[in-house]
């Protein structure tokens, strides 16, 4: 491509020089003579455009070709130096926006227009260009911050921003979750940078806990020991450390029972939806009573 826009501005430069020759031709001639230069001039101009556009299609058509074989090459030498699949995606996205940047530059040398001068403009409407992309810019700076200090990687369920979901991509400017329904939510890398973060993926175990309200009047040792059965009875559930149970709180209609253990990340939802239900149906095989909002009403004599 470079060679070829070479070429191009070559060829210009020496017609330039002629098309002053030809307009100093057409101020010195008459009448018809005049007449038939200046239409020669523009069968000239028109012909000249034409070839502008064709070789502008060819450099367009090159260099996507080019782009496409470097983005396999990047993904390629990627994947072969087993690159963390956070890194990938960010370089990737980086890559092929700066390959498709040059590449528009290339294409308006190749319609006549002066790159420096386009480079001039660039430069001249920088500083209202970095005002206006002041958020991308935070963007991507928060980008190399979260690939640098890795506080979650591609894999990973996390919560920011008010939403939760698996982290799908770390691309230049933003980080692409999925949600639990299948939702893709796309949310700025400044935000996430700067912003709370939990990441529930960076530990191996996690705690689940049980609230359950029984009636009061309830034998306290004989819930407790339903409760410690209902969790022994699951193998999921880790002896170390070991299941906390006790009595939590004296609530307005309730006596709250609270129980703690603690299990491995990919078990966390199916252990807590099972004691749930185990809860259910033993505490009414056993007659334990759960409790429902009462008021008592005086009525004055």
């Amino acid at each position: 491509m470079l060679l070829l826009l070479q070429a191009t501005q070559a060829a210009d430069s020496v017609q330039v020089a002629a098309d002053k020759l030809i307009v100093q031709t057409i101020a010195n001639a008459e009448g018809l003579d005049k007449l038939s230069l200046i239409t020669k001039q523009l069968v000239d101009f028109g012909i000249r455009a034409g070839e502008r556009i064709l070789i502008a299609v060819i450099v367009f058509i090159i260099g996507r070709f080019l782009i496409s074989i470097l983005n396999k090459f990047i993904r390629r030498l990627l994947d072969r130096r087993k690159v963390d699949i956070s890194i990938k995606t960010f370089v990737k996205s980086l890559v092929n926006i700066t390959l498709t940047i040059l590449l528009i530059i290339s294409v308006v040398g190749a319609l006549g227009v002066e790159t420096t001068s386009f480079a001039a403009l660039l430069a001249s409407a920088g500083v209202a260009v970095g005002m206006a992309l002041s958020g991308n810019l935070q963007n991507f700076a928060g980008g190399l911050i979260v690939l640098l200090f890795k506080p979650y990687k591609v894999g990973d369920w996390i919560e920011s921003q008010g939403v939760s979901g698996t982290v799908k991509e770390i691309q230049i400017f933003h980080t692409i979750l999925a949600t639990g329904d299948n939702k893709v939510i796309y949310i700025p890398n400044g935000a996430m940078s700067s912003g709370v973060v939990t990441n529930y993926n960076t530990q191996t175990t996690r705690r689940v806990e049980w609230i359950v309200g029984i009636d009061y009047g309830e034998d306290y040792n004989k819930v407790e020991q339903i409760v410690r059965d209902i969790l022994a009875a699951d193998s999921r559930i880790l002896n170390e450390p070991a299941p906390f149970i006790a009595l939590h709180a004296l609530d307005a209609s309730s006596v709250n029972v609270v129980a703690r253990v603690w299990v491995n990340n990919g078990d966390y939802w199916g252990v807590y939806f099972d004691i749930n239900k185990a809860i259910y149906e033993t505490f009414n095989e056993k007659g334990v009573n759960f409790p429902f909002p009462q008021l008592t009403v005086h009525q004055g004599n």
